[in-house]
């Protein structure tokens, strides 16, 4: 949006790294959801037993559409699984229902990090949307306030991927520690594929974290060069 070649240039180093993020992901899953547990535990019994090991007895399993889709609900108490991951008794099966897991522990600890970005989802959503486009109508009709009432909306996504990380960092350390302690992950090879899908997932979430970052500061610089063109 406000094509210009400062767009490029603000971005450009965060395309580059949300790309390399994803490439990450897709090798460390397909090579480590081919790979077996050797209990031929899957990720639905892997769920059920973590649970139950941490007192999570409140929260429902169900199935949800799609690939790599799992979440954890904190509204409805609920562990999402996609087919993949439920069916599943790869080690990217075990680290990714663990790392939803890790989700409900923080909830039931009454983490403020994710009480915090569970509450300004919906704000988030319209400030991302509306942000940019209040932006551009006050640059447009030279609008001062119009303009930074965009920004600061816009800033409301900054604040939920700049929260969305520790969470997201914190469930995964979770997730490590509950397959180890469980027994669940046998050997070391297991233990590093499962932090392979756990480390690739996070830097989608760093990137993610740039890419609002850069955008922010795309808009902060329109708004200071429309004011000095005045």
């Amino acid at each position: 949006m406000f094509f210009n070649p400062y767009y490029l240039i603000f971005m450009a180093p965060a395309f580059l790294l949300m790309l390399y993020a994803q490439w990450r992901v897709r090798s460390a899953y397909g090579k480590w959801s081919k790979v077996d547990n050797n209990r031929r535990m899957t990720g639905a019994e892997a769920a059920q037993s973590l649970m139950t090991q941490n007192g999570l007895y409140g929260v429902s399993i169900q199935g949800i559409a799609g690939n790599l889709s799992d979440n954890y609900d904190p509204r409805k108490k609920t562990l999402n699984l996609s087919e993949g991951s439920a069916s599943g008794s790869s080690v990217a099966s075990l680290a990714i229902v663990a790392h939803e897991i890790g989700h409900a522990q923080q909830d039931a600890s009454g983490s403020a990090l994710m009480a915090l970005r569970t509450g300004i989802v919906p704000a988030v959503n319209i400030g991302s949307q509306a942000g940019p486009w209040l932006v551009f109508l006050g640059l447009i009709l030279h609008f001062d306030a119009l303009m930074w009432l965009g920004i600061g909306l816009f800033s409301l996504a900054f604040v939920f991927a700049l929260v969305t990380l520790p969470v997201e960092l914190d469930a995964s350390k979770r997730a490590m520690s509950m397959l180890t302690t469980s027994g669940f992950l046998v050997g070391n090879e297991e233990q590093k594929g499962a932090k392979a899908v756990l480390d690739a997932a996070a830097m989608t979430y760093i990137a993610g974290l740039m890419m609002v970052v850069m955008q922010l500061l795309y808009y902060l610089v329109l708004a200071g060069s429309g004011r000095r063109r005045r």
